[in-house]
């Protein structure tokens, strides 16, 4: 499961990333709602952890662009504020949650494992689906009907990615920046052998799904007619 923490204050972004790591989740971190929204239209998170006063956007701008845009990762807000006004204004902005700072942190993951169960977006039992083909998050296997197949880390995530953003075209600096992190320095070509392994691995279950390029656009995928992805 992905994780998004938006928050300014580095260290508590830092410990929070950590503890969350610990407990098994992939997390991402952004230091201000705007680069906070970027990831999170990216649409890759199941969780987002948000706080409300952030650097260039606020956090409920943030959170109701997210929901304008029918992104529909869980939320849970995070804030020093305490008043009332405050917590029903963003519970009715599309918050799935509200925390108060400061916080303990065993409420804290025992609130994120709630948000865990009651998320599910488009898996049905872990499972994510599109067209013919499923995808394990637990055991990244690559599966259509009985026939299935192994995939290595990256090649899941940058599958996930193509699934989550179905109808869009993801550039190569799209899939670095949310896999690999802003300050990768992995080569474009490296993207680019990573696609042709996830074609042949498509192929090789006889999915109808084939990921195409469109030159400066980036990738998607499109549900073809046969069984094979050339």
């Amino acid at each position: 499961m992905r994780i998004l923490i938006v928050e300014d204050e580095k260290g508590l972004a830092l410990v929070l990333s950590e503890m969350l790591n610990m407990e098994g989740y992939y997390t991402d971190t952004a230091y201000d709602g705007e680069s906070g929204l970027d990831n999170a239209l990216s649409g890759l998170y199941d969780i987002i952890v948000l706080d409300i006063m952030l650097p260039k956007m606020d956090g409920i701008s943030v959170l109701r662009e997210i929901r304008r845009q029918n992104i529909p990762s869980a939320v849970i807000l995070l804030t020093a504020k305490s008043q009332i006004e405050d917590k029903v204004e963003g519970l009715d902005s599309g918050a799935d949650d509200y925390l108060t700072k400061p916080f303990i942190t065993d409420e804290f993951l025992a609130r994120i494992r709630a948000l865990s169960r009651r998320k599910h977006l488009d898996y049905v039992s872990g499972i994510l689906q599109f067209a013919d083909f499923s995808i394990d998050p637990s055991g990244h296997e690559l599966k259509n009907g009985k026939r299935r197949i192994k995939l290595s880390k990256k090649e899941y995530d940058i599958l996930e990615m193509l699934v989550l953003n179905k109808g869009q075209r993801i550039s190569k600096d799209r899939f670095i920046s949310k896999i690999w992190g802003y300050d990768s320095d992995l080569e474009y070509n490296s993207i680019e052998v990573y696609i042709s392994f996830l074609r042949k691995k498509l192929s090789a279950v006889h999915s109808c799904v084939k990921i195409v390029a469109a030159r400066g656009l980036g990738y998607a995928l499109e549900v073809g007619e046969s069984g094979q992805n050339d």
